[in-house]
């Protein structure tokens, strides 16, 4: 057994918390992509809608006092530091701050279940552009050296899978008839076929494809969906330009077939969001909503998993399984320094 990890570091994406925050934050997430100025300023007004903030680090902060309760109550007391990679507070601050602080060996949680480019392998990167600016900012840790630890992928886990499950049952019951039939769709995320494509022929969609099966499969055991594929899986906010093909279909064009099909209410499941950050609320609860209503769908927007005591139990558990230094070191996404997956998921692409 090697040595023990001392501290914890829960890892995301960022978002601005004050109105002038906004257009800062949205040119660091665009940056080199060539995103034209009047796109980012009609996402920006996304923003705006709720105030100028993002609820992302709210719900971030939620989501690691939970996970401090979990850790004490399984005698796994480890300290929680936040960092991000867009925005404040950053990932490069949150590691010097925690090797200031006397922290050596670090676990990694990231808000991302799943692999492929974004979900995975851009964490990794993280993690390295980290350890990086720690060596400029702190000569003396080349001597004394870091070691960050990425947790893996969580996607299968069945603690993220069941609380999916329980999500949609609860939205089930908030419909206009929730004894009536509806159709069941599961989100995720869009990215560019080629992305897609490019990380383990097709990772990323396979595993969410994987995973909608599986909570369908629970939903279908206690009759909460009916016999055979009662749900589908789309996908959503996509970016960039036109020409340049992204998985499909659209969650919104998918909404219209169902309704010239006949269906009178649907679930949207938001499977592939830890939580109910801006993509979720604005293109779900607010431009979805709107369009089921003009549709004349009944619509319930399943929650996200987010602060459910089984996922936020997953996380104290899989920090528990690596504290020790044990683990399955080869497990999809778990990789020290940057360096990548251990088992070559998307770490070698």
């Amino acid at each position: 057994m090697s040595e023990p990890f001392t501290a914890v570091l829960f890892l995301s994406f960022g978002g601005p918390e004050r109105p002038e925050e906004v257009m800062p934050f949205l040119e660091n997430v665009t940056r080199g992509r060539g995103v034209p100025a009047d796109r980012l300023a009609e996402v920006a007004e996304h923003y705006h809608h709720f105030g100028g903030a993002s609820p992302i680090n709210g719900l971030n902060r939620d989501m690691m006092a939970a996970l401090r309760s979990g850790l004490a109550q399984r005698g796994a007391d480890l300290p929680v530091y936040f960092g991000n990679r867009n925005w404040d507070p950053y990932v490069e601050d949150a590691v010097e701050t925690m090797y200031r602080d006397g922290h050596r060996r670090i676990l990694v949680f990231t808000t991302s279940a799943w692999g492929g480019y974004s979900g995975c392998k851009q964490y990794h990167e993280d993690i390295a552009r980290a350890v990086a600016a720690l060596a400029e900012r702190v000569p003396e840790s080349t001597a004394d050296p870091v070691l960050l630890r990425k947790l893996p992928q969580y996607w299968a886990e069945a603690a993220f899978l069941e609380s999916q499950a329980d999500a949609v049952r609860r939205a089930v019951a908030a419909l206009p008839d929730p004894t009536g039939p509806f159709r069941l769709v599961f989100t995720a995320h869009s990215i560019p076929v080629r992305a897609d494509r490019a990380i383990g022929d097709g990772l990323y969609s396979r595993q969410v494809d994987a995973a909608c099966a599986q909570v369908a499969q629970r939903l279908t055991a206690d009759g909460t969906l009916g016999a055979g594929r009662d749900y589908d899986q789309v996908w959503q906010s996509r970016s960039g330009p036109p020409e340049v093909p992204w998985l499909e279909p659209d969650i919104a064009d998918h909404l219209r077939a169902l309704a010239d099909d006949g269906v009178e209410q649907v679930v949207v499941a938001p499977i592939g969001f830890v939580s109910d950050h801006l993509e979720v609320i604005w293109d779900l609860d607010s431009e979805l909503a709107e369009l089921a209503g003009e549709l004349d769908l009944g619509y319930s927007r399943a929650a996200t998993v987010g602060t459910d005591p089984r996922f936020t139990g997953l996380i104290a558990d899989l920090v528990q399984r690596y504290a020790d230094g044990g683990g399955d070191l080869d497990a999809p996404g778990c990789g020290d320094n940057g360096a990548g997956c251990r088992a070559g998921c998307c770490g070698d692409a």
